[in-house]
C-alpha cells in the first residue's frame, strides 16, 4: 500500500509539472508572435507589454525548478521517472530562453525610428516567425504526448529556419549598402532576426530533451544546421 501512495503521489508531482510547463509553453508562445507583431507595426506599446510579460515566464522557470528538485528529494524516482523531472526542468530552461529573445525583440520596437519599412523584409521576417512559431507549437506538443516522430521532424527543420536567416541577413545587407540611411534600422531587424533563429535553437534543444525523455540516451547524430556565415560574403572586402 506505502509504494502505490508513493507511486501516486509521484503521478501527482508529474502531472503538476507537466501542467506547468505546459502554462509556460503557451506564454512563450504568446511572446513569439506579440514581439514580433509589435515590431511589424511599430506598435511601442505592445512591445513594452512584452518586455514585462517576460518576468511572468521566469517565476514560472523558478517554480518548475523548485518544484522538480523537490520531488526528486522526496521520491527519489529513477530511469525513466527521473528522465520526466530532468526533461521538464531542461524544457522550463529552454522556454524561459525563448521569453528573454522574445523580450529583446520587444525592446527593440521603441528604437525603430526610420520612415523606411520595406516589405520584402518585412514579409520575410514574419515568415520565419511563422515557421519557428510552428516549431515551438509542435515540439511543446509532442512533449506533452511524447510523440518522439513529432519531436524530430522539429530537430529535422531547423536548417530551415537558419536558410531563411541567411537570407534575410543578405537582403538586409543590400539595402544597407544601397542607402547609409538604412543602416541603423536594418541593424535593428538583423538582430530580431538573430534572436528569432535562436528561438528555432531551443526549440531543437526541446526535440532533444524529448528524445532523451523517450530513449534514456543524447541523440548523438549531428544537428542539422543552415550555414550561418556564408551571408558574410556579400560584405565588400571579405
Amino acid at each position: 500500500m506505502a509504494s502505490e501512495h508513493t507511486a501516486k503521489a509521484f503521478d501527482s508531482d508529474l502531472q503538476d509539472l507537466t501542467r506547468l510547463v505546459s502554462e509556460m509553453g503557451g506564454l512563450a508562445e504568446r511572446l513569439i508572435v506579440d514581439s514580433v507583431d509589435a515590431l511589424v507595426r511599430r506598435d511601442v506599446a505592445l512591445g513594452q507589454k512584452v518586455v514585462a510579460a517576460d518576468a511572468e515566464v521566469d517565476k514560472l522557470q523558478r517554480i518548475i525548478e523548485e518544484r522538480a528538485v523537490l520531488t526528486i528529494a522526496r521520491r527519489q524516482p529513477m530511469a525513466v521517472d527521473l528522465r520526466e523531472i530532468v526533461g521538464a526542468m531542461r524544457v522550463a530552461t529552454d522556454l524561459e530562453r525563448i521569453g528573454d529573445l522574445a523580450k529583446n525583440i520587444g525592446k527593440r520596437v521603441a528604437a525603430l525610428e526610420s520612415d523606411f519599412h520595406p516589405l520584402k523584409l518585412i514579409r520575410g521576417l514574419e515568415h520565419m516567425t511563422d515557421l519557428v512559431q510552428s516549431q515551438v507549437k509542435t515540439v511543446l506538443d509532442a512533449y506533452a504526448a511524447h510523440d518522439l516522430p513529432a519531436a524530430m521532424t522539429v530537430w529535422k527543420g531547423d536548417e530551415e529556419v537558419d536558410a531563411i536567416c541567411t537570407s534575410l541577413f543578405r537582403e538586409l545587407l543590400t539595402y544597407m549598402m544601397e542607402d547609409p540611411r538604412n543602416i541603423s534600422f536594418c541593424i535593428h531587424l538583423m538582430f530580431c532576426a538573430k534572436n528569432i533563429e535562436r528561438i528555432g535553437d531551443h526549440a531543437t534543444n526541446i526535440a532533444e530533451t524529448v528524445f532523451y525523455m523517450i530513449e534514456g540516451q543524447q541523440i548523438m547524430d549531428k544537428r542539422p544546421k543552415g550555414d550561418m556565415t556564408s551571408f558574410a560574403a556579400t560584405i565588400p572586402g571579405n
